[in-house]
């Protein structure tokens, strides 16, 4: 006689677990595919290939790639900080990592506004250089970093915690300077959480709205973004175009992300 589990079995815990993800991820994502599928191929072709859904696809896509790639170079720098060494007021640093997690994204965008405006408390010691951080790519770069920065941190600080300090030794003592045990030892064994970081980043920060429209100035053909144009589609209740951009865009976000995710399978086969 089989003993009665107290947690639920395979069967109903896979039941709610579809259940669940086709609420949550199916049915929005089906339902987005039939709305767009309203248009003929003659809408889509015309809508995705006018010049200033083409700007704001540049703008979006360019600016979340530039923003990941800062985010993983600064988001290493700050985790090796974090875990390697001891000071006072470690926790509140790491504590204020997640603050973008916490804050809401239009807080985010006006905050930022705040700061690196011309007459902001950043933008105003730059504009003294010639240098506009706002309403300008520049100001949806910094967004899209603010916003992406906890990803590389909180992905990248398990991995390194793990790691322990005896492979550093070890290729110390076999003759290796600091450099050496940081770029052939310590590296190659962050690269995989490096691109999970770099893909999480990306990922959000294409998707990226609140944090943005107040510091881009949303300019046509200049600092628009892909989600900003959604939102004029739904304002002007076209909402087969709205579909039509959110689905092109959640296609080129797949591809990309495929594409990532294989490397970095093909990155953790060949370190093992």
């Amino acid at each position: 006689m089989s003993k009665r589990r107290v947690i639920p079995g395979f069967g109903l815990s896979l039941g709610f677990t579809i259940t669940y993800l086709s609420l949550i991820i199916l049915i929005p994502l089906a339902a987005l595919f039939l709305k767009a599928g309203g248009a003929g191929w003659d809408e889509w072709a015309g809508l995705l290939t006018s010049p200033r859904v083409l700007a704001a696809a540049k703008l979006t896509f360019g600016a979340s790639a530039a923003a990941a790639g800062v985010s993983v170079v600064f988001g290493l720098l700050v985790t090796w900080v974090l875990v390697r060494y001891e000071f006072p007021g470690r926790r509140l640093l790491d504590a204020m990592v997640d603050l973008p997690f916490a804050l809401p994204t239009a807080v985010a965008g006006i905050t930022l506004c705040a700061i690196y405006a011309p007459n902001g408390w950043v933008g105003e010691w730059l504009a003294k250089w010639g240098i506009q951080a706002a309403y300008n790519w520049t100001g949806v770069f910094i967004a899209l970093t603010f916003i992406g920065f906890p990803f590389v941190v909180r992905t990248l600080q398990p991995v390194m915690e793990d790691l322990g300090r005896e492979i550093e030794e070890a290729a110390a003592t076999l003759g290796a300077n600091r450099w050496q045990v940081f770029s052939r030892v310590v590296l190659p064994l962050l690269v995989p959480a490096l691109i999970t970081g770099f893909t999480l980043a990306f990922a959000r920060a294409i998707g990226e709205y609140g944090s943005v429209i107040f510091i881009s100035g949303n300019l046509p053909m200049k600092t628009e973004i892909l989600p900003l144009l959604i939102v004029a589609q739904l304002e002007q209740f076209r909402y087969e175009g709205a579909a039509v951009i959110a689905a092109a865009m959640l296609i080129i976000s797949f591809l990309l992300l495929f594409l990532i995710n294989l490397l970095q399978r093909r990155l953790d086969w060949q370190n093992r």
